[in-house]
């Protein structure tokens, strides 16, 4: 049995390192359309988030992707804030705690897997099409 009186929760920086190495071992058809991409780890969206998305409880959003889908872009409109993939660490802690049936490296990739293909212009359906995650 693992000993956890001395252990602590992972810090941001700890989901910060795990989501790079998601982002180090994307396939190299993605990985290229990815690398301006920016991570943030905080550990809970803010007010103005939630706001926005109409979320009570910050402990229901695990991560978010913030910018202009690849298939939404225009070489004549610039953008003119970065593609931002952004991790919330409690959130993300809370639904580790609850699910209680896979790793914390498995959920933190699940995110940001999840938070990239938004990037890449898929919809949460077409997500959920191909990745029956909650099941």
């Amino acid at each position: 049995m693992t000993d956890w009186t001395e252990r602590n929760a992972p810090d941001s920086a700890t989901i910060e390192a795990m989501a790079r190495e998601v982002f180090a071992a994307l396939p190299a058809q993605f990985a290229g359309h990815a690398q301006d991409v920016i991570l943030r780890v905080e550990d809970v969206a803010g007010d103005d988030v939630l706001d926005e998305l109409q979320i009570d409880d910050p402990l229901e959003l695990t991560g978010l992707y913030d910018g202009i889908p690849l298939t939404e872009k225009s070489p004549s409109e610039p953008q003119h804030f970065p593609d931002t993939v952004w991790l919330f660490r409690r959130a993300i802690l809370d639904e580790w705690a609850e699910r209680g049936d896979v790793t914390l490296g498995a959920l933190v990739s699940h995110v940001v897997v999840h938070e990239l293909a938004h990037h890449f212009g898929w919809s949460d359906d077409d997500i959920a099409r191909i990745d029956r995650w909650w099941e």
